[in-house]
């Protein structure tokens, strides 16, 4: 799987699409220093200002990670005619994203968060804004900006809701209704307790606070994922996601599904919720499916709670942290028969169609390789008993096998068609197809179906036997007399 997310992000941008970001632009501002002492004059600490960093964030931050993605950016926003817009639309700028229908209004100032920290601390913070409600000129302003942008055919439209005014149950519907009519999906970033101005919408991505408002009930609810389903379902939404912090990820959809959090360290939180409904947008720009798409979404936010403050994903840290993921993922495959039970139980847990095969697989070839990609094919996850080198040398004799039990296991974990690498000592695999209880059990079609071990088990319990076509000419043998000739 983390080769298929890789391939995707690799191709990020390069499809002549946008997407379109609505919502609450703010400025970022961190004024960071040391605390060596208290004050004199009260009891508060004094910060020894050493360096200031002036950052997009609110909805900004969702373009600002969608751009640093290499996704072509829009935004729309409102901002005042005062220093804090130049510096945000400058930011904006700098990383190629278009502002043109960025409203500007003499009546409000630019949304401005500054945050005082010492270290990695932070001390205070000062908020610059008007949360009085858009007058009806500025509202047909934002409205006039929508429809421009919407004649642009964008493939995404992203509402990036801080509950600062802009997006009111009006714009929201109408939005909403818009793109409904240009097939274009709508993601929300939402806030309130009130959603039903996101009704039909494509999705949500509330946390889980913000979700447990919404469904007015508690985090602690230990039915709040069934009251999730059922907020889906009345704003008829084609899913939501609900982000737990250290919990992971929910995705509520026709399946349920929870991804772990994959987070090494944990700094600051603040953007994280950015990051996700950017990388899950930009990765169903590039028809990922949801799940795919939230999967990437998570390694992205793994990566940027590890920083200070606002901070977006970059393409090159995405790739980097898929990367490391992938080797971590592919080593897991390895595993013992409690750890394979383990995986198993969730894989059927989610309806999931579970292939075994086994075999020696020394000196890996293409032959391998394909009978291993057709096998994958008759399920949904494949399994793959592995000979130890004992049950080799019995079956082949002994100068085999010629690669080691541990290292066959690795390459094999490496394949992308392989979920799961076991070991098994025994001649056969009957014991260990007993314990996993596969619902297809595939072998070379060099095999009749009553020669195959475990066939007669996996029928009796409603599964089938699969025999897959060989590459002629490929084997390990032949290999090894071209080797010695």
């Amino acid at each position: 799987m983390q080769q298929h997310l890789l391939n995707t992000v690799k191709h990020f941008g390069n499809h002549n699409q946008h997407a379109l970001v609505i919502g609450d632009v703010m400025l970022d501002r961190y004024l960071m220093g040391e605390v060596s002492r208290i004050s004199p004059e009260a009891p508060v600490p004094v910060v020894l200002l050493k360096s200031q960093q002036d950052r997009a964030g609110g909805a900004a931050n969702v373009a600002a990670n969608l751009s640093l993605l290499g996704i072509k950016t829009h935004i729309i926003g409102c901002v005042g005619n005062d220093t804090e817009s130049a510096i945000l639309l400058k930011l904006l700028s700098e990383i190629s994203i278009n502002s043109t229908h960025v409203v500007r209004s003499p009546q409000r100032p630019t949304i401005a968060k500054t945050r005082i920290l010492g270290g990695h601390q932070q001390m205070m913070r000062l908020d610059q804004e008007d949360n009085t409600t858009f007058t009806p000129a500025e509202t047909a302003q934002i409205l006039t900006a929508i429809e421009q942008e919407l004649t642009l055919n964008p493939a995404m439209v992203i509402l990036s809701d801080y509950a600062k005014g802009l997006l009111s149950t009006e714009v929201c519907q109408k939005i909403i209704t818009q793109c409904n009519a240009l097939n274009i999906p709508v993601l929300v970033d939402p806030k309130g307790h009130d959603y039903s101005k996101y009704r039909h919408a494509t999705a949500l991505t509330p946390n889980k606070k913000e979700t447990a408002e919404a469904c007015l009930t508690s985090t602690r609810d230990p039915d709040l994922i069934n009251k999730a389903i059922s907020l889906k379902n009345s704003l008829q939404l084609q899913f939501l996601v609900m982000t737990r912090s250290e919990e992971g990820i929910s995705l509520i959809s026709d399946q349920n599904h929870l991804l772990p959090a994959v987070a090494k360290q944990v700094f600051d939180v603040s953007g994280a919720g950015d990051t996700v409904i950017a990388t899950l947008a930009a990765g169903l720009m590039h028809h990922l499916t949801p799940l795919d798409a939230l999967q990437l979404a998570n390694i992205a936010a793994g990566v940027v709670v590890g920083k200070v403050g606002t901070v977006p994903i970059t393409r090159d840290e995405l790739l980097d942290a898929l990367t490391t993921e992938q080797s971590s993922e592919q080593a897991h495959k390895v595993c013992d028969l409690t750890q394979l039970l383990r995986k198993i139980e969730g894989w059927k847990k989610n309806k999931q169609k579970i292939v075994f095969t086994n075999g020696c697989f020394d000196l890996l070839h293409a032959g391998h390789v394909t009978y291993l990609e057709a096998a994958k094919k008759r399920g949904d996850k494949l399994i793959l008993g592995l000979n130890t080198d004992r049950s080799v040398s019995t079956l082949k004799g002994p100068t085999r096998p010629v690669v080691h039990e541990n290292d066959r296991a690795r390459v094999l974990a490496a394949l992308e068609s392989v979920d799961a690498v076991i070991l098994f000592d025994e001649d056969t695999p009957l014991d260990l197809i007993n314990a996993i209880r596969p619902n297809v059990i595939a072998k070379g079609s060099d095999y009749t179906a009553d020669q195959v071990v475990g066939g007669k088990e996996v029928e009796s319990w409603g599964g089938e036997i699969a025999l897959i076509d060989l590459v002629a000419g490929r084997s390990t043998s032949n290999i090894i007399k071209r080797m010695n000739s």
